[in-house]
């Protein structure tokens, strides 16, 4: 007994030796990630151990890399298998919103806007609310208030400037 498990560890020893680099290139040009394959390549040497007691100098070859197209197809198969799993989260899950937090703070904010607008001067206070909650272009505010169009946007500017300015001081 004491010379067939002393036999069978100098054969794993001999394996590991002779055939690492090869089993490491076999499995790196399978799979492509080096660190991976060297990963791999360990739990190739690690499952020969479970077959000690079966060893022979002749097999080793063919056992080891059984047990690395084994090793690397479990690989593959986990590796595809994964992928899909975060494919299938990615498409079904919801991002996590707050709806009522978010609506509280878009309220809050516009509340802010309609009181900094109450401050602006009268024609840029309507500019700016044409603009902005009637959704018209420069052009259709300048016909509309009967401005030249470059005082419109001059006055859009100003607004909008001045917003920027009171929302940065505010949040």
């Amino acid at each position: 007994m004491e010379t067939t498990t002393h036999t069978s560890d100098s054969i794993i020893t001999r394996s590991y030796e002779e055939y690492y680099q090869v089993i490491l290139t076999y499995i790196t040009y399978r799979i492509t990630h080096r660190y991976e394959a060297e990963d791999l390549t360990q739990d190739v040497f690690v499952r020969l151990l479970d077959y000690k007691q079966m060893l022979r100098p002749d097999t080793v070859k063919y056992f080891l890399f059984t047990i690395a197209r084994n090793i690397v197809t479990d690989y593959i198969r986990r590796y595809y298998k994964k992928q899909e799993i975060d494919s299938y989260i990615y498409d079904t899950i919801s991002t996590s919103t707050n709806e009522t937090e978010e609506k509280i703070i878009g309220d809050d904010l516009m509340t802010m806007e309609r009181t900094r607008l109450a401050a602006m001067p009268e024609q840029r206070r309507l500019v700016y609310t044409l603009n902005r909650y009637e959704d018209k272009s420069s052009a259709e505010i300048a016909e509309e208030m009967q401005l030249s169009r470059r005082t419109v946007e001059n006055h859009l500017f100003i607004g909008r400037r001045e917003m920027r300015e009171f929302f940065r001081k505010c949040i």
